[in-house]
C-alpha cells in the first residue's frame, strides 16, 4: 500500500483468488477469528467488505473506510500482530498478487492492488 498518513477515507483494493481455493476462502471468512476482527477495528478500519467476481478469473475486491489519522501507523500496528500474521499467511496462500515483486501481506510493496476512487455518492 502506498505510504500516506492522510486522515479518513475510503479504500478499494483487489487481488486474484486461486480457483481451487474459492470454497476454502469463503469458509474462513464466514468465521473470521475474533482477534482479527478486533485488530481491524482497533486499526481504525470499518465498513469492510470483500466481494468475489468470477470474470474473467476469480478476483477479490475489498472496500473499507479508514477513519483514523495515521494510516501508516495503524497498518504497521496491524502487521505487527502475530495473529494477523498467521491469518495473512493462510489467506495469502489462497491468493495471487497483481503487484509486481509482492511477497505477502506483511512485507514488500503491498499484496493487494490499489484502486483509485473515481466516483462516490453518500
Amino acid at each position: 500500500m502506498a505510504s500516506t498518513n492522510q486522515g479518513p477515507r475510503r479504500i478499494g483494493q483487489w487481488v486474484y483468488l486461486k480457483p481451487e481455493c474459492i470454497e476454502e476462502y469463503k469458509k474462513c471468512h464466514a468465521v473470521v477469528w475474533p482477534e482479527i476482527l478486533e485488530q481491524i477495528k482497533d486499526s481504525n478500519v470499518c465498513d469492510y467488505s470483500i466481494y468475489l467476481s468470477m470474470i474473467p478469473r476469480p478476483i477479490l475486491f475489498a472496500s473499507f473506510k479508514y477513519v483514523g489519522n495515521s494510516f501508516d501507523e495503524d497498518m504497521a500496528r496491524m502487521a505487527a500482530n502475530p495473529k494477523v500474521q498467521e491469518w495473512w499467511r493462510m489467506t495469502d496462500g489462497m491468493q495471487e498478487s497483481p503487484v509486481e515483486n509482492a511477497v505477502g501481506s506483511r512485507d514488500g510493496p503491498g499484496w493487494w492492488g490499489q484502486m483509485e476512487e473515481v466516483f462516490y455518492m453518500e
